[in-house]
């Protein structure tokens, strides 16, 4: 298997300020793990270029590229009092959607079967107008796009298993049916949205699949939606690409969220995901980070998520796993998010 890994150092160079949840030790602690697990040698490592301005404009506006580019220039500042802007941010977001971009092209093209992109700042919360939520442009929003536009891409499933609602991707595509978005999150929980009865409006009713689960909601529970929903629906969408939104704050040692998942949930969840591109997508399929802020979390998480994409039998070992609460509240989320999509899938 050619498993991709996009990591460019200038990542590192994105500085949120003391004590912020999003550091740059998020990515070096995934590389050790990666190194040190024995992973990392089996990969085919990439430094992304920088995305130009004009590119982003496929998603964002003028003005909002233009916002963080002066903040940059001028020292620093912030989007909103979560979302600083540094010095090399403007830079350093320009590269993080050009891994995104560039690993689309390459896993579409067929020189990689798929490809993890360890890039920061994140991107899923960043609305066609505003960055937000530690993002400042929507990096997988983007790559889509050039998918569609430029690439000949028709159908796109992207999966978002951050603990917070992808605000941001669900705005860019809540019109747009050539792209399936399904999100999973806590809920009630920033930024507040992502019901089960948002599924989308216009020609892109019914692509818009979001389950709004409660905290302390475990594997079994994202298992039982991706069996029961989320892979009828996109077994019937064909999607020709499948992209993960990686967010990796639902891990039980998160400092913001309060969800139940380890690092073997995500490679039972790449897994499923790798099986349904294997049918409908020629096998492509790309993953970029989003959240996820204990480091040993994050670590263990992305090398299970890559070690499943490469194929390897490799695994992070973790020393503890939380009890897994009881499925009837998650059941419930499941159910109303199946009645939202009634109208739309025969499912």
């Amino acid at each position: 298997m050619r498993t991709g890994l996009y990591y460019h150092p200038i990542f590192l160079e994105h500085d949120n300020g003391f004590g912020h949840p999003e550091r740059p030790e998020r990515l070096t602690a995934a590389l050790k793990a990666l190194e040190e697990g024995g992973l990392l040698e089996a990969l085919e490592r990439r430094e992304p270029g920088r995305l130009s301005e004009d590119a982003v404009a496929m998603v964002h506006p003028r003005s909002h590229i233009e916002r963080v580019k002066q903040i940059a220039e001028r020292g620093g500042g912030h989007l909103d009092l979560d979302t600083p802007v540094s010095p090399r941010s403007f830079e350093a977001a320009l590269h993080a959607a050009g891994a995104a971009v560039e690993a689309t092209s390459e896993v579409w093209e067929g020189g990689l079967d798929n490809a993890f992109c360890l890039v920061r700042p994140p991107g899923h919360h960043a609305t066609v107008g505003r960055g937000m939520g530690f993002c400042l442009f929507n990096n997988l929003a983007i790559a889509a796009r050039h998918a569609l536009d430029n690439l000949g891409a028709e159908r796109i499933l992207i999966l978002d298993w951050d603990s917070h609602h992808g605000n941001g991707i669900q705005d860019v595509f809540y019109e747009d049916d050539a792209v399936l978005y399904v999100s999973f999150h806590q809920y009630p929980h920033y930024p507040g949205s992502g019901t089960s009865q948002e599924v989308g409006s216009g020609k892109g009713r019914g692509y818009t699949v979001n389950f709004p689960f409660s905290a302390y909601t475990g594997e079994n529970a994202y298992l039982a939606a991706m069996e029961e929903v989320v892979l009828p629906v996109a077994e019937r969408f064909r999607p020709q690409l499948v992209m993960i939104a990686a967010g990796y704050d639902a891990h039980f040692t998160d400092l913001l969220c309060s969800m139940l998942l380890t690092a073997e949930s995500y490679a039972k969840m790449t897994g499923l995901l790798m099986r349904l591109a294997e049918e409908t997508a020629g096998g492509r399929l790309v993953a970029s980070l989003e959240g996820g802020y204990n480091l040993e979390g994050i670590a263990a998480s992305i090398f299970n998520t890559i070690a499943v994409m490469a194929g390897s039998e490799l695994r992070a070992r973790e020393d503890a796993a939380p009890a897994q609460r009881s499925m009837d509240r998650a059941a419930r989320v499941i159910a109303n998010t199946r009645t939202a999509l009634a109208p739309y899938w025969d499912i």
